[in-house]
């Protein structure tokens, strides 16, 4: 029986969030969210490459939960107006005919747009990592090439650093610079999918963790098509309710939102952990 753990992008209280849900589990049966963490394949989309590589570090996930409670924090806070971000990211893609030009066209308005710069916003990443060497481990954590379109997955054999890694995956356009990485230029892996859950193909029990709601379509990609693809594996996904949108607020790149965002999470986790002990095991 091969599993794989699947974690969503959704900013700085998506990772909150995504370790409160595990928090949560391990409230209810630590075996349950040890096996989790352990999982074969472990795949991990902006804010979720973040979480990824914290659970993969050896660090224990009491004190990963712990300090998203902090005041503390070396998050970059970013006046993000999600709506705005939003239309300016579908005005650059209207008229793409195909999911390549998509990401093409993102990756310029990213290219372009006026951020913070990059040594500033690889620090902040830095701070999030337990530790800085790839796990021994299969890590999948996606990015997108800004220039050409095209999809990159990271893993420890890719020859680059952890953080640069993350780094990537964690480049939301328009908000974060992309990130230089041997003469190219990568955005966040989100572009390509929300949840890059078709990533885990060939294994038989899957668990993708999501901070956003199961009725809502995702910008980029679409879980329900990856699920499909992933037949017949058994999939099960942990959607975000109302309560942890709540906590997310306006900007959920906001260090602000980790607390809340953590909590929310815990709940979710502590309900689902009975569920999906009977699926994962």
């Amino acid at each position: 029986m091969k599993r794989a753990l699947v974690l969503a992008g959704g900013g700085v209280a998506g990772i909150a969030w995504e370790l409160g849900v595990l928090r949560g589990i391990q409230d209810r049966d630590r075996v349950l969210q040890a096996s989790l963490t352990a999982a074969d394949v472990v795949v991990g989309t902006s804010a979720g490459s973040a979480v990824a590589a914290q659970i993969t570090s050896g660090t224990a996930l009491e004190d990963l939960y712990a300090a998203q409670l902090t005041q503390a924090s070396s998050e970059i806070e970013v006046d993000l107006d999600l709506e705005d971000l939003m239309a300016r990211l579908a005005a650059a893609t209207a008229g793409a005919t195909t999911a390549m030009d998509v990401r093409r066209r993102i990756g310029a308005l990213a290219l372009a747009a006026q951020t913070v710069g990059e040594p500033a916003r690889r620090a902040a990443i830095i701070a999030r990592l337990p530790v800085q060497a790839w796990p021994g481990r299969v890590v999948l954590l996606p990015a997108v090439d800004a220039e050409s379109g095209e999809p990159v997955i990271f893993t420890r054999d890719s020859g680059i650093a952890l953080a640069d890694a993350v780094a990537a995956s964690c480049a939301v356009p328009g908000v974060w610079p992309p990130v230089t990485i041997n003469g190219h230029r990568y955005i966040d892996g989100g572009v390509r999918s929300a949840t890059n859950a078709d990533l885990a193909a060939g294994c038989d029990r899957i668990l993708v963790i999501t901070p956003s709601l199961a009725d809502i379509p995702q910008p980029w990609g679409n879980l329900d098509e990856e699920i499909e693809l992933l037949k017949p594996a058994q999939v099960q996904v942990v959607h975000a309710d109302q309560a942890s949108l709540a906590a997310f607020g306006a900007n959920p790149l906001s260090p602000a939102t980790r607390g809340p965002a953590a909590r929310a999470g815990r709940e979710i986790g502590q309900a689902r952990a009975a569920g999906l002990a009977l699926f994962w095991n």
